[in-house]
């Protein structure tokens, strides 16, 4: 996307096909009934169960998340995206609403058996709705697209805990049957209204990769152990799933070391609120504006751009102390950063070969939930050590990660074409995962 003419906003979402459009309403649909994750360690405890066994429960879930990425990837590249999506939410559905009969005494293997399978299947979709995203959206908005599906999980992030907060008022059941009633939803959604085609060219670019690979060319192998072989051998993509790894690593320590930095320098609960509102604010209302304005720079430029200033958004919230100003600056700050790369980072592995791309997705939304499964370990141990140079070192881990990410995604400069010198003819080699 480095097209002189610009991407407008307002040409994107004309340009969004009607399946499209089905799929980013049965993710905001799904979003928001996403209770799980969020209440369940409170639901535990609440209802008896001691800390351990609730954060017992948590770390089930996460682990069944990060593998529930891969499967996805795989289910996708094998049936397609549509019957992933049916697949994975027709099953999470029951898991999470039977959450609440499974939480009395006795019944703590079944709990963490049922909730380790929840979150393996809750998450399965999301590289099924990635990989249909990039099938179908014309290649000039893919970025755009990708940004779209964000805003999307961000409205329902930011609208569920206000719904939950409503529902626990009546029975703090219900979280879990309308989590699993949501997840049936876009399952019979996916079933009515999602195309039903397979990935195109899948199978013929699988052939031909199997038939001529090239060594050091990302996304040749189609085939299970050999696309993953070729995966590990690709040093660029190596290089970018370390910029994920780092990256959310010191985007989570927003939701986990800052609210303990506030409590500690005595603000009030309602403070945090109010930060985390401002940024859901600015990032649902700017981010397509942003992406649609910068979508004439380079994706490396984009990509490491956004890094340094969410970098220095990280830093600054070391400054908390003084005044909460610089807490909502540094808030602003990680969110433009964000809004600047985060579209183009997720949308690069869908740049990638049919053959392959499901599990390029998928290995990367594994790595990043990899990382937000690991952040509160990381957090609280060096915030605990570090006090406010915690968030001086997070500025510099993200600094590291955008300079992954700029080596990851930069392609080298194209040569001159080549004459032939019988023909006079011309060609420009292919670039494979090539700029958006």
């Amino acid at each position: 996307m480095t097209e002189d003419a610009p991407v407008r906003v307002f040409d994107a979402l004309k340009a969004t096909p009607t399946p499209v459009r089905y799929l980013l309403g049965g993710v905001l649909v799904n979003q928001l009934g996403a209770f799980v994750q969020t209440f369940l360690v409170l639901y535990l405890t609440y209802r008896g169960a001691s800390v351990s066994v609730a954060g017992l429960s948590l770390v089930a879930y996460s682990i069944g998340s990060v593998f529930g990425t891969m499967l996805g990837a795989e289910i996708t590249h094998r049936f397609g995206p549509r019957a992933t999506i049916m697949a994975a939410m027709g099953a999470s559905a029951p898991l999470v609403a039977s959450i609440s009969w499974l939480s009395g005494p006795g019944m703590l293997w079944a709990l963490l058996v049922v909730v380790g399978l929840a979150g393996l299947f809750t998450q399965a979709y999301r590289p099924a709705a990635a990989v249909m995203l990039s099938d179908l959206m014309p290649e000039r908005y893919q970025v755009m697209a990708f940004s779209m599906m964000r805003i999307a999980l961000n409205i329902g992030a930011a609208l569920a805990p206000l719904i939950a907060a409503v529902v626990i008022l009546v029975d703090w059941d219900l979280l879990f049957w309308i989590d699993g009633g949501t997840a049936l939803v876009y399952a019979l959604l996916a079933f009515a209204l999602l195309p039903k085609k397979a990935v195109e060219g899948e199978a013929e670019q699988g052939a031909e990769a199997a038939a001529a690979p090239e060594a050091g060319t990302s996304g040749q192998a189609a085939g299970g152990r050999s696309a993953y072989a070729t995966m590990l051998r690709d040093r660029k993509y190596m290089l970018f799933l370390g910029a994920i790894l780092l990256g959310s690593l010191t985007y989570a320590q927003g939701h986990i070391a800052l609210p303990l930095e506030l409590a500690e320098d005595d603000y009030p609960t309602s403070f945090y609120s109010t930060v985390l509102t401002v940024s859901s604010v600015v990032l649902i209302t700017c981010e397509l504006k942003i992406t649609a304005y910068l979508s004439r720079l380079p994706k490396h430029v984009r990509v490491i751009t956004g890094h340094l200033v969410e970098a220095v958004g990280l830093a600054v919230y070391g400054l908390t102390s003084r005044s909460g100003a610089f807490t909502i600056t540094g808030a602003v700050l990680v969110v433009c950063g964000i809004m600047i790369a985060a579209p183009s980072m997720f949308a690069h592995p869908a740049t990638f070969p049919a053959a392959v791309k499901a599990r390029y997705i998928g290995t990367m939304q594994a790595v990043g939930g990899a990382a937000s499964a690991l952040a509160p370990l990381f957090g609280v141990f060096l915030w605990t050590r570090l006090g406010g140079g915690f968030w001086l070192l997070c500025g510099v881990v993200t600094a590291v990660a955008g300079l992954l990410a700029l080596a990851g995604v930069k392609q080298p400069p194209e040569p001159a074409p080549a004459k032939d010198a019988d023909a006079g003819t011309e060609g420009t080699p292919e670039v494979v995962g090539g700029t958006s």
